[in-house]
């Protein structure tokens, strides 16, 4: 029987907080970080300082709902976030479409949490271990993690050389910050040698991914690995496959801060 192909490429759906920065390569809001397609959209005053309370208010919900069924209509395969701590909106968002959400790289612990016995930790690398402390009842809800809590390490990179710019909204050095990372890893390993693998929580964390593994040689993931992990459930192989992803031609669509949103949410921006 021959078979219909689908001539619909993959796309990955990427929510945005409030809040412009001038990402790295690498980074979660860097097109080239992609090797598929990728469509932004903004949601109008939902902050950091929200996502992470998990406090949403009635206005931004609406925004939420709004941004999701611009991604629906833009056909989506999946949809992604990026900032660490919108697993606190992720059943927001779950309601409004029928596409896989996986907003943040903690969704990932699930899966992890089983590939190493009960002995062995798992470092969650994060921006700054203080903020990410809350999240752990959040962790325990969604993903069934009560038991495993031992089996965490949260380390802050608040203190890495050049990390800070993360904090200030500046442009991140990553080639003047990639050795303090690194330093930070291989003291984290060394006290504690019952750590196999890394989970890096922040989204402006993945440009550092590469030079982790090389230096270390355990497994890193991130919220790029996340991302591929639930696209590459949608993408053609291309050993041996059918080849309906040629129909992207390989280049990302430039993208501004702000893109796809109407005149009357672009008003609604406070950053």
């Amino acid at each position: 029987m021959k078979r219909t192909i689908n001539n619909k490429n993959a796309i990955l759906g990427i929510l945005r907080l409030d809040y412009n920065y001038p990402p790295a390569p690498g980074d979660i809001d860097h097109p080239d970080t992609y090797d598929y397609e990728v469509i932004y959209r903004v949601i109008p005053r939902l902050t950091f300082e929200m996502c992470q309370s998990g406090k949403i208010t009635e206005e931004v919900k609406s925004n939420c709902i709004e941004a999701v069924k611009f991604l629906n209509e833009k056909n989506v395969s999946g949809i992604t976030g990026d900032c660490g701590f919108m697993i606190n909106i992720q059943n927001l968002i779950l309601q409004h479409t029928d596409k896989p959400v996986f907003l943040s790289s903690l969704i990932q612990l699930p899966t992890i949490v089983n590939t190493f016995n009960k002995d062995q930790i798992i470092a969650i690398f994060t921006a700054n271990s203080l903020t990410l402390e809350p999240i752990r009842n959040k962790l325990k809800e969604m993903c069934g993690l009560d038991k495993h809590q031992h089996r965490f390490e949260i380390i802050g990179c608040q203190d890495v050389k050049g990390f800070d710019a993360v904090a200030k909204g500046e442009k991140v050095d990553v080639k003047k910050v990639t050795p303090g990372i690194v330093e930070l890893a291989k003291k984290v390993l060394k006290n504690n040698p019952k750590i196999k693998c890394i989970l890096l929580e922040c989204t402006e964390l993945p440009p550092y991914a590469d030079s982790l593994r090389y230096e270390l040689n355990i497994p890193i993931y991130d919220a790029i690995t996340n991302c591929n992990s639930f696209m590459s459930g949608f993408l053609d192989n291309k050993n041996f496959g059918y080849n309906w992803n040629d129909t992207w031609d390989g280049k990302q669509k430039e993208y501004n801060f702000g893109d796809n949103l109407d005149k009357e949410d672009k008003k609604k921006l406070i950053n």
